[in-house]
């Protein structure tokens, strides 16, 4: 059956080369078989498109004739067709990578499969330590306002004798033998892709290229040793319970490579006064029915403490008073607090109260 490989690769029949290319690369990522979700066929299907429009010539022909000319059992491209695409030149596989060196293509590999092999082709990669995930409690206040929170965390940090190089101070590093000062160890695979290079960080060096003449007496030539670390962790205003902070190089550390981030989970501490919606904070006060019928000046709590709220005469149960900037501080400025008034009904009155009460007949 022919095949249309313009709307294979999602492209219009004047696409330029580098539009093909990429079109080409946007499929084999997202389809390639060793990919969660990946699919095989698809995959096949793309670089058999990509073989014929990424290359000129082979273009031109399927322009002219279709995809019949690439087909084994026609007359216009010989007896293999794209069965006989394999890494090796031979019959019968189903992969040929050679095309992509005169089409333009396949110096791209790399980095279209580099998060798939290790990354890019060369260079030395670099170990990283572990990340470290601890929790911290705050304050209702603490969480408005900020703090500086001490938190004790257990890890491998770098051995203060030999400062994390793994030799006994003084005594010089050699190359490694393993992977002869290059950092990384290269193995060959075959897959359906036919034969593939892989790079990984060297076992032995840890991806450094040296190894110690003599390794450190503390360490062992780990360049790391278990310790016990206070650190004082800035926790800035505004943050809200569940929020996770990241302290960058503050995780565990690996000999000749990066320290991991220290992610710190944040719980705040429920206060019975306070109840936080977004950048404003939501309280309550009770006040009495001669308050309410008259108005007063009642005293309320804030984050900030102790303040004034001004209750007008004939003020409702369930009023809500808004004092600006008593909230939560922002990017955008300092939230508000709203206070709702709960006015309380007299449950005990004495003779003489009952007896004003009707007089004044207060219905509604």
């Amino acid at each position: 059956m022919p095949k249309d490989y313009y709307k294979i690769l999602n492209v219009n029949k004047n696409a330029s080369a580098d539009d093909i290319k990429k079109a080409f690369r946007t499929q084999a990522h997202k389809y390639h078989p060793d990919k969660a979700g990946g699919d095989e066929a698809k995959f096949k299907e793309a670089n058999e498109a990509y073989q014929v429009l990424g290359d000129p010539e082979k273009r031109a022909k399927y322009d002219q004739f279709g995809s019949a000319a690439f087909d084994g059992s026609s007359g216009f491209g010989g007896s293999q067709g794209f069965g006989g695409f394999s890494s090796r030149g031979g019959p019968g596989s189903a992969w040929d990578f050679s095309g992509f060196q005169q089409a333009g293509g396949f110096e791209d590999l790399g980095d279209l499969f580099g998060d798939m092999f290790g990354g890019r082709g060369g260079g030395r990669g670099q170990p990283r330590g572990s990340d470290i995930q601890v929790d911290a409690d705050l304050s209702f206040s603490e969480s408005v306002f900020g703090v500086n929170k001490d938190i004790e965390v257990t890890k491998n940090a770098a051995c203060e004798r030999c400062a994390g190089t793994g030799g006994e101070p003084g005594s010089g590093m050699k190359t490694c033998d393993t992977c002869k000062g290059s950092g990384v160890q290269v193995t060959m695979q075959r897959t359906i892709l036919g034969t593939m290079q892989s790079k990984r960080s060297c076992e032995v060096c840890q991806g450094t290229g040296e190894i110690p003449n003599k390794i450190c007496s503390t360490c062992h030539g780990e360049g790391v040793e278990r310790k016990r670390e206070r650190l004082s962790v800035g926790i800035p205003a505004g943050v809200d319970d569940g929020a996770v902070l990241r302290v960058r190089e503050k995780g565990e550390a690996v000999r000749g490579g990066r320290t991991g981030d220290l992610f710190v989970r944040l719980h705040v501490k429920h206060d019975p006064r306070f109840e936080r919606d977004g950048i404003h904070i939501h309280s309550q006060s009770t006040i009495g029915f001669t308050q309410a019928a008259l108005g007063d000046t009642i005293e309320i709590e804030t984050v900030d403490g102790k303040g004034d709220l001004k209750i007008p005469a004939g003020t409702q149960s369930g009023s809500q008073f808004r004092l600006r900037g008593k909230g939560v501080p922002s990017n955008r400025g300092r939230g508000d607090q709203i206070v709702t008034v709960e006015v309380k009904t007299p449950e005990r009155l004495s003779r003489e109260q009952k007896k004003l009460l009707e007089e004044l007949n207060l219905k509604t």
